[in-house]
């Protein structure tokens, strides 16, 4: 699979050297240039992106004021691209993998390419393991249809990489090619759509209760009903989550079985 990149920065010199310099990794496709901000966040929201290299300093909205208007948990992969060396700290606390400064050398960006591919390999394989091990369960079981569900999720968080129990996920939210798991005070990007997550999680334990919820039924205090179409569930923290008459319909499924 080719990772589609996206280069923003607002100088056309830099955004050749480094559109150069990548197009010798077979495995990289340039998805798109951008020269400021709010072009970054068009194009994010337009189309599907994997990895960004992002300069911090830019007309009409900088790197960090990208990261702040769409929220961590709908970056991409990013790597901040910059002159000055000032704000690597920063770049690492909104969850950047990984801060180049100008001008790029190959071998640097080599290695942060290496880095990347690792990062979205390991996000990639965690559903794949847990299918393949359902698979072989039921063979075991003599090809029956019992299906193992998943247990943990790998989860990514800027140089860490954390295991989350599934029994520990509240909720899960919809965040374009990533979903959102929330768990307790942390909010943790997973690499996977929420339809992803729905076909694999444990059907009498999450129910997908909107189209951008997911919802673990063990943490649900109370049911509101507010007409003949639409709801809310209130979580045991509190949390209020919107609910859809078809998530209505398949919570009542859930509590009769």
């Amino acid at each position: 699979m080719r990772l589609k990149t996206l280069i923003a920065d607002d100088e056309p010199l830099a955004r050749e050297r480094l559109r150069f310099l990548l197009s010798t990794d077979d495995e990289i496709e340039i998805a798109g240039e951008c020269r400021n901000g709010r072009e970054v966040i068009a194009a994010l929201r337009e189309k599907r992106i994997d990895v960004l290299f992002l300069d911090i300093q830019m007309p009409a909205g900088g790197g960090f004021e990208v990261i702040e208007q769409l929220g961590p948990v709908r970056m991409p992969v990013t790597v901040f691209v910059t002159a000055h060396n000032q704000y690597a700290v920063q770049a690492f606390e909104v969850k950047a993998l990984d801060y180049l400064t100008k001008p790029v050398e190959p071998e640097r960006l080599r290695a942060t390419l290496a880095h990347v591919k690792e990062r979205i390999a390991s996000q990639a394989a965690l559903l794949t393991q847990e299918q393949l091990k359902s698979l072989l369960a039921s063979l075991e079981n003599g090809g029956g249809l019992t299906k193992e569900h998943p247990r943990r999720f790998l989860v990514h968080n800027g140089t860490k990489d954390i295991f989350v129990n599934v029994d520990d996920v509240e909720w899960i939210e919809a965040a374009d090619y990533y979903s959102c798991l929330h768990v307790g005070t942390k909010n943790l990007m997973l690499r996977e759509t929420i339809k992803q997550l729905a076909s694999v999680l444990n059907p009498q334990q999450f129910v997908r209760i909107h189209r951008s919820v997911i919802v673990n039924v063990e943490h649900i205090q109370e049911i509101i009903r507010e007409g003949q179409s639409e709801g809310s569930v209130v979580l045991t923290n509190g949390q209020r989550l919107k609910m859809s008459k078809a998530g209505w319909q398949k919570l009542l499924a859930v509590s009769r079985t």
